[in-house]
């Protein structure tokens, strides 16, 4: 018999104007330009954020090319005040690779979409923390390490707020000693910014039917190291992006190189989380890519200082649900405002999140609450980045026909249209397959055997999660939860070889036993919260909680 749960006492409640789950640049954005406008108004409004990393810019992770526009909306001083964004792009470059060779784009054959003029390299996690500091300055109460893990509802129906989960819960699933129960924090208005397939949003999305006639959203799993190299390779502003090998035709993914300020390189892979051939891995193919001559000249000398991943929201337009609900809306990646085809969200975030602000401060002014939000969407289709979504509403779909379709498409959209004064594209292509299920069973493909990595260019998985600086309590149950404890091994063991074991960029899957007698070991403690299984288990057994407060990656300079 298993144990009873003793009966847990009730929760304490805080009430505030509005809640914002998430301390990424979407959420500090949506409280900054709230603080903004009351203060303008000389109106009282109190603003709270959640953040579950241990402080915010935690979880951050990027490449990140960061186009201001959104930013000098927020803050047109940001210079003035300090905040990191200290190395312009210099130079752009478009690498087409073969297993050994490269051929570069000519920089006036590049389409719009991979110049960066204007643009910067930056941490986003430094750019999260300076934002952090900017919202603390405008009397916006952070609480770190605090995740929201349940929505609140009122009877009818509307959000109310969210709860944070309790602490001090063992891994039987009982009370601890140090046992602390959860807070409510209740609001008019509740915004959720959790980044891309948020486990709240997706609860959401799934309560209020959001993404109802939309195409099924769409992911990448990006993958990324920082390097220190050597001073004499190091180009500050250079950018390089590349596609082709080791990824075959079919199989949509691409990668980045940028030479950052300190002499120091971010260099990552995507990987479109559509791919059909369960043998393939993310990470080893991210490896793989490092050894390609074009690339490894740029680190061989250097050292690998940061590592990690993290899921993105690729979908486009045609995926974007609808953004509000009574009581609440979706900002940044958590709804999915990302522009694949320029690999830039920040921006997006940004921007959503200033214009949630807006119709939310305006609604609290007329004395409203926990109604829909309308004046956000209809913001947004008047903005200017509707307008630059609208023009790349195809580029991930056009992969989906192999990269020689692609490239061919992209260059037709966003070269040579534009030249002829057309914006967007007169077509539309849409989807209808989720990325799970694109997934095929292991007998209809050739294993993918890869080389073992050598310790100084290409690296394993647990020495890359070290760099990560990832820590989870062990006594805690674990935050990556199975719907049914049989079908890791009877179904996606059987049919699809386990591929958890090869998805998930940082060793939490592992088939252990002998073989007829297999069982799966989760190793939760070495979560990155890239969100990866959540989204590509074939069979959506996988399902991702938030773990007990401050648990996860603490990135640095990411």
């Amino acid at each position: 018999m298993s144990e009873q749960i003793p009966a847990l006492p009730p929760r304490e409640a805080m009430e505030f104007d509005v809640v914002i789950v998430g301390a990424g640049p979407a959420g500090l954005a949506t409280a900054i330009r709230l603080r903004q406008r009351a203060i303008e108004a000389g109106r009282e409004l109190s603003v709270c954020i959640l953040e579950k990393g241990s402080e915010p810019g935690a979880h951050i992770l990027s490449g990140a090319i960061m186009d201001p526009r959104a930013l000098t909306e927020l803050f047109p001083d940001w210079a003035e005040r300090g905040a990191p964004l200290k190395q312009k792009v210099t130079r752009d470059a478009f690498l087409f690779l073969s297993e050994t060779g490269a051929r570069g784009t000519p920089h006036a054959l590049l389409p719009e979409c991979f110049h960066n003029d204007g643009n910067y390299i930056v941490s986003l996690g430094e750019v999260t923390r300076w934002l952090a500091q900017q919202a603390e300055a405008l009397e916006v109460s952070i609480f770190p390490g605090f995740p929201a893990a349940e929505v609140l509802y009122t009877a009818d129906g509307a959000v109310m707020g969210v709860a944070t989960g309790d602490m001090g819960i063992e891994k039987n699933g009982q009370p601890g000693p140090n046992f602390e129960r959860g807070m409510e924090l209740h609001a008019k208005y509740t915004i959720f910014a959790e980044g891309s397939r948020g486990h709240l949003g997706r609860q959401l999305i799934a309560r209020y039917q959001l993404d109802a006639g939309k195409d099924p959203q769409a992911y990448g799993i990006g993958i990324k190291e920082l390097w220190q190299i050597d001073p004499a390779k190091h180009e500050p502003g250079l950018v390089v992006h590349a596609a082709g090998w080791p990824l075959d035709n079919d199989t949509y993914g691409g990668a980045f190189l940028y030479h950052a300020d300190g002499g120091k390189v971010s260099i990552g892979y995507v990987v479109g989380l559509d791919y059909k051939n369960p043998w393939l891995s993310p990470f080893e193919e991210f490896q793989r890519f490092k050894t390609h001559p074009s690339i490894r000249t740029h680190l061989e000398g250097g050292k690998r200082i940061g590592y990690g991943a993290r899921a993105i929201t690729a979908g486009g337009l045609m995926s974007l649900p609808k953004t509000v609900f009574p009581g609440g809306a979706l900002v940044g990646c958590e709804a999915g405002y990302l522009n694949v085809s320029r690999i830039k969200g920040s921006h997006a975030a940004i921007k959503t999140g200033m214009l949630a602000a807006d119709a939310a401060f305006d609604a609290l002014a007329a004395d409203r609450q926990h109604d829909e939000l309308s004046a956000y969407p209809a913001a947004f289709d008047s903005s200017w980045l509707h307008d630059e979504l609208k023009q790349s509403k195809n580029f991930k779909q056009w992969f989906k026909k192999g990269q020689t379709m692609a490239t061919l498409m992209t260059g037709i959209e966003q070269w040579l249209l534009p030249k002829l004064g057309i914006r967007n594209p007169p077509w539309t292509l849409r989807h209808s397959t989720p990325d799970h299920a694109c997934l095929e069973p292991a007998d209809k493909h050739t294993r993918i055997v890869y080389p073992k990595p050598d310790g100084v260019l290409t690296f394993d998985r647990l020495s890359s999660v070290f760099l990560s600086s990832t820590n989870h309590a062990e006594d805690q149950p674990s935050h990556l939860t199975l719907k049914d404890a049989s079908v890791p091994v009877q179904v996606n063991l059987a049919e699809y070889a386990g591929p958890e074991a090869r998805y998930c960029p940082a060793g939490v899957y592992e088939f252990v036993g002998a073989q007829g007698s297999e069982q799966l070991q989760i190793n939760a403690q070495n979560c990155v919260h890239c969100k990866t299984c959540d989204i590509k288990d074939p069979t959506q057994n996988i399902v991702w909680v938030t773990p007990q407060g401050g648990g996860g990656p603490n990135y640095t300079g990411m």
